[in-house]
């Protein structure tokens, strides 16, 4: 008997001894793995719906994590400005506005390459300090039912106020940096007084002020609008969605808000997130958006997806009112006399 519990004890011990082995090793193997894969740091100011499957779907194809790190406007830069000697983060994904703060501040390194020289220059930093990824244009979009009814559907924006039963839904300015671009972009080609006027004959016939992007274009589609003043991309959400309503670009052409990519100066993983800012320019990273019902016109014109939108009839115009307290005194002036004008 006492054999055999000799036995079973060195037996039992044995295992003991395979199953830790096998533990540890699984353990170095997984912390092996871990330390070998490529990574880059993101800061972003943009929505994380945005940027996730974009580095989702990078990180499958590339095999090389992307580590998002989202930041108000402010914050993002003075955290880079504050790691400059020593920068913790690889590129910065943003609007224009800011990449343009960013190269300003010496916080952004050139960088170009063949996948980037296909794309118009408008969406290019002169210097290639940042390149355009995507952009999302002010539309208007009409409700079907309400169209049948017009003798001719509204082309301009002084169409929308040429009948004054015409009730118009648009997200406020004071909510949104895509809507308070499109003041700043009329008042940068029409002129300020211009601008004003048209705002104000045009106040009586909004129905509401929208906090949030998406809420004018559901009003359209719901018919509680005729038009909504919206952003592209909402429109094309709900159209895919099977909403009654059509897209309509301005004749005169309209504000676009410019998403793109800079390089951070002296980027610790810089290989990897040049890599990275010519894969956001090609056709993966625009399926990867629009499987997540992310609709926003490519820079890039050669892509595929680039075709499905209707770019024939799309005339951008630019914000010059870059100045931010140039803009703050503007959109301080349309509150005054126009959002909160009971006299009118």
């Amino acid at each position: 008997m006492r054999r055999y519990l000799s036995v079973l004890f060195v037996s039992y011990l044995l295992i003991i001894a395979v199953v830790s082995g096998s533990t540890y090793l699984t353990g170095q193997a997984g912390k092996q793995q871990a330390k070998d894969i490529k990574s880059i740091t993101v800061y972003t100011s943009l929505p994380l719906e945005q940027i996730e499957p974009l580095a989702q779907d990078f990180e499958k194809s590339q095999e090389i994590r992307v580590n998002i790190v989202p930041l108000s406007e402010a914050d993002l830069l003075v955290r880079a400005n504050s790691q400059k000697e020593k920068p913790q983060a690889d590129l910065i994904l943003a609007n224009r506005a800011l990449l343009e703060q960013a190269k300003a501040a010496n916080l952004l390194m050139p960088y170009t390459s063949e996948q980037l020289d296909i794309i118009p220059a408008r969406f290019i930093d002169k210097d290639n300090f940042w390149t355009g990824i995507w952009y999302d244009p002010i539309v208007f979009v009409a409700n079907q039912d309400f169209l049948k009814k017009m003798p001719q559907p509204p082309a301009k924006w002084s169409d929308l106020t040429k009948v004054n039963t015409v009730r118009v839904g648009i997200t406020d300015f004071l909510a949104s940096e895509s809507s308070a671009n499109l003041l700043y972009t009329l008042m940068s080609n029409q002129g300020e007084q211009q601008t004003l006027t048209f705002l104000k004959q045009l106040h009586p016939q909004i129905v509401q002020y929208a906090k949030f992007l998406a809420t004018p274009v559901r009003m359209a589609g719901l018919g509680e609008v005729d038009i909504a003043i919206a952003v592209q991309s909402e429109a094309m959400r709900y159209l895919k969605d099977s909403f009654p309503l059509t897209i309509i670009h301005p004749e005169e052409g309209t504000a676009y808000l410019l998403t793109g990519a800079g390089l951070i100066k002296d980027a610790p993983q810089q290989a990897e997130a040049k890599l990275f800012i010519n894969w956001l320019t090609q056709e993966n990273a625009q399926a990867a958006l629009q499987r997540n019902k992310l609709y926003f016109v490519p820079t890039n014109p050669e892509i595929p997806a680039y075709k499905s939108y209707d770019t024939k009839n799309l005339k951008l115009l630019e914000n010059k009112l870059v100045n931010q307290e140039q803009q703050k005194q503007l959109l301080d002036k349309w509150v005054q006399t126009v959002r909160l004008n009971t006299k009118q």
